[in-house]
């Protein structure tokens, strides 16, 4: 047996879509915010590149790795090891010093 998730066909895809009631689940949504059942959680991550104000190819490119492996990291699917928590811990702390030396100033 195969563990393997097939794709949707369009026609089974339409009929899921058809069953829905997007409006009922976006107010049950907004219902267990207010309840306090749903929290946001911040990536350190996501906090040390937005404090560079660069974009996630950008962020990427100057930690030398790549975006999907960034992208991983970001989400908590994967987690950075060696320079590379060194180089975030720089970005987190002080993004302008990281932003000199990759400008080469």
């Amino acid at each position: 047996m195969s563990s393997k998730v097939k794709p949707l066909t369009d026609a089974q895809l339409d009929a899921y879509e058809a069953t829905r009631n997007l409006a009922a689940e976006l107010l049950q949504s907004v219902r267990e915010m207010k309840a306090g059942k749903v929290h946001v959680v911040m990536s350190p991550v996501i906090d040390a590149r937005k404090k560079t104000g660069l974009s996630q190819s950008q962020f990427a490119t100057l930690l030398g790795v790549s975006v999907r492996t960034l992208q991983g990291w970001e989400q908590g699917r994967k987690q950075p090891s060696g320079a590379a928590r060194t180089l975030l811990a720089i970005a987190q702390h002080n993004p302008n010093a990281l932003l000199a030396v990759s400008l080469g100033g």
